[in-house]
């Protein structure tokens, strides 16, 4: 039975992080844009648009 008063506030201590690490996720916006990662998957690395370092045709 006394390990119960052990338990419980490491319990609490656990919902007191996980509570946090939530609120600082939605702070820093972290769930901003749920769909872009999903879609990403869907497009080949080749349609994106060249850039300065990976175009080959300019001197």
């Amino acid at each position: 039975m006394s390990v119960i008063y052990v338990l419980i506030p490491i319990a609490i201590l656990f919902v007191l992080i996980g509570l946090a690490v939530f609120f600082w996720a939605v702070r820093s916006r972290q769930f901003e844009d749920l769909d872009k990662e999903g879609f990403s998957i869907l497009f080949d690395e080749a349609e994106k648009a060249p850039t300065e370092n990976n175009d080959k045709s300019q001197p």
